[in-house]
């Protein structure tokens, strides 16, 4: 049968083959006993390959088949709405699924995107700290250098006046003791 109904609901252009085959299959499982919609919809294909009947015949050629096995028209549109709910019932976990693929695959993605970006602004942040930090240590090492020259100028001048006033009194003392030599 599911070859039958795959035929007739599933036979226009243009429709997904894996769509049809899965509203098919919902169909299938939910096939009222007896005959109702379905079959007159099956007898209405079979009408349509082997006769060229307008439309308005067609359906009544079909149903006047169906009356015979005690199908009465109030009975055919309740059970094609019964069909249609089913296929309504069919679109609705579609619909819950497809959301829930899309909370999966999009909203997931999208959140990991907004999360990458605040991970990035952070470690921009973090850059822009460092290297301020860097340019401070930079600074300091510039102002010890300058610094360090100075103090070593310092040093070298308080070594040269030191060792030349050391120089100076040793001389003195050295006099001193030359002429207490040459004198005394």
């Amino acid at each position: 049968m599911k070859k039958i109904l795959k035929n007739i609901f599933g036979s226009h252009h243009g429709l997904d083959q894996k769509s049809v085959d899965f509203l098919i299959n919902a169909l299938e499982k939910s096939n009222l006993p007896g005959f109702d919609y379905i079959e007159f919809k099956q007898a209405l294909s079979a009408l349509n390959e082997q006769t060229s009947l307008d439309e308005a015949n067609t359906y009544k050629s079909a149903f006047a088949t169906a009356s015979v096995l005690g199908l009465t028209k109030e009975a055919l549109l309740k059970t094609a709405d019964h069909y249609r709910q089913v296929l309504n019932g069919e679109k609705a976990q579609f619909d819950a699924a497809l959301q829930k693929q899309v909370e999966q695959r999009l909203v997931n993605k999208q959140k990991e995107i907004a999360d990458l970006h605040q991970q990035i602004s952070l470690y921009r942040k973090t850059i822009q700290e460092l290297e301020a930090k860097i340019q401070q240590a930079e600074a300091t090492i510039i102002r010890a250098n300058e610094d360090i020259s100075q103090e070593k100028d310092k040093i070298e001048s308080t070594k040269v006046a030191f060792e030349h006033t050391h120089n100076s009194i040793l001389n003195q003392i050295q006099q001193d003791i030359d002429c207490i030599n040459k004198h005394i």
